[in-house]
């Protein structure tokens, strides 16, 4: 580990093995300070923090459910502070428009030339922490004004495609769908985001904490952790580690048992899963599960790497019957089934036994 300019800078040899493990080490003690910056302002919700950091650490979008006042913007914004991120917001509403979004092309008369020429003015979309806040009010029309940004990390107007930075995150909000004003995010957003946090209510302890902080004269702020130069080193770094051909297969057949149509599909949850994940379910797993792991203190992902981050990466990726609504089902109950359903262990990747005679001697 260096510093440059104040900034803490990960750097290491990849044909060094101590250099690697100097570097990891660096990685996960910085996640650590990361992680308590900003719970000098967010008050309990640690599995929120954590998953939330697990997916920008893993170049992943990330979507916040839960109901209104329980802190998901003020947790974007602490995370855009603690990592000193270019940061815009956008307020979701009905009338918001595409334009809006991604910004668009206007006319305009040149200072010198007084010739009238056609200009780009860049909307929110193009910093590199974009907060979409309560993003399910807004029309599918203004909705889809993200797919190609949270996937190409580019955007087109007017004919022409234009970068977004890097690194580039949305964290987008959005409010249970049972609320007014609501609309629902269509697969194909969905599937975007690297992970859905579900934001849970809090507890008595925890909002005598959140009054005792927030209701007098002085607010709590994070100060500037790290920066997105590291954050893209960091990632590259987790996304060397090991994952095991084990490990691999038992993501691969998590994904596998949400396919209706595919023979190692549950039979118990028939009744609740009419749709599948697709491979970004997949490719989800494996790169939180290496986050985890390095984040850990360790450079190999493991079978309860995946396990941990299945929830939150999978939850959003199902799509549910009409039964699942009426018995009151959510996608977090269905992965939690699924894990309880694929067994960890397979055949094909259980060690071979040892000869009796080796093993007397």
């Amino acid at each position: 580990m260096t510093r440059a300019g104040g900034h803490v800078v990960l750097d290491w040899d990849p044909a060094d093995l101590e250099s690697v493990r100097a570097a990891c080490e660096t990685a996960r003690e910085q996640f650590s300070l990361l992680r308590a910056e900003i719970g000098r302002v967010i008050v309990g919700q640690q599995q929120v923090v954590d998953e939330t950091l697990v997916a920008l650490f893993a170049g992943g979008h990330v979507l916040l459910e839960g109901v209104p006042g329980l802190g998901k913007t003020l947790l974007v914004r602490t995370i855009a502070q603690a990592l000193d991120l270019d940061f815009a917001r956008i307020q979701f509403t009905p009338d918001v428009m595409p334009a809006d979004v991604t910004g668009t092309t206007i006319v305009v008369e040149h200072e010198v030339t007084r010739k009238r020429e056609i200009v780009f003015r860049p909307g929110p979309i193009f910093h590199q922490l974009v907060l979409a806040d309560e993003i399910n009010r807004a029309t599918p029309k203004s909705q889809s004004a993200l797919l190609e940004a949270m996937q190409e990390r580019t955007v087109t107007s007017g004919g022409e495609t234009r970068s977004l930075p890097d690194p580039f995150f949305v964290l987008a909000t959005q409010n249970p769908i049972e609320q007014e004003g609501t609309y629902p995010l269509p697969e194909a957003q969905l599937d975007r985001f690297l992970f859905k946090v579900e934001v849970p209510g809090v507890a008595r302890d925890d909002l005598n904490e959140i009054l005792s902080r927030t209701t007098g004269n002085q607010q709590p702020e994070a100060n500037q952790r790290l920066d997105g130069g590291f954050l893209l080193a960091a990632r590259r770094l987790m996304r060397d580690a090991v994952v095991a051909p084990h490990v691999q297969d038992y993501a691969i057949r998590l994904i596998l048992a949400t396919l209706p149509e595919h023979p190692d599909f549950p039979e118990p949850l028939r009744r609740h899963i009419r749709m599948g994940a697709s491979p970004r379910g997949a490719q989800a797993l494996i790169m939180a599960a290496k986050v985890l792991a390095v984040a850990d203190g360790r450079f190999a992902a493991s079978i309860e790497d995946i396990r941990r981050v299945a929830p939150a990466a999978l939850r959003h990726r199902l799509g549910l019957t009409f039964e699942a609504g009426t018995d009151g089902v959510r996608g977090s109950d269905v992965v939690r089934a699924l894990l309880r359903e694929v067994p960890v262990d397979t055949p094909a990747f259980q060690p071979e036994s040892v000869p009796a005679s080796e093993d007397a001697a």
